[in-house]
């Protein structure tokens, strides 16, 4: 998978409100309305995931996820990166989680 240029990067971005860059990966803090929803949400993505076979580093802290996509073999961010982030919004949406920021 092709690395993405920084504008094809800035440009999908403004498509994925609250997810940011931070260096070599796509970042963001998703609120779910509780415990049970936060954990619903990553069951949801790691069936997304396991479709895609991409990988996402996942902090839960009760109901606060924390969400990290890099395409570690490309060395950086491709637009694997950016699709698992829309299924990622799609799953925290069907839970009534909400993207922060």
């Amino acid at each position: 998978m092709r690395l993405l240029a920084d504008d094809e990067i800035a440009r999908q971005l403004a498509g994925l409100p609250g997810w940011r860059r931070d260096g070599d990966s796509l970042t963001a803090v998703i609120e779910a309305p509780g415990f049970p929803a936060a954990i619903a949400l990553v069951d949801a993505v790691a069936e997304e995931a396991e479709r895609l076979n991409h990988h996402p580093d996942i902090d839960i802290r009760w109901r606060t996820t924390r969400w990290r996509l890099s395409s570690h073999d490309a060395g950086g961010i491709t637009q694997l990166d950016i699709e698992l982030a829309h299924r990622i919004v799609e799953c925290a949406d069907a839970v009534g989680a909400r993207v922060a920021g």
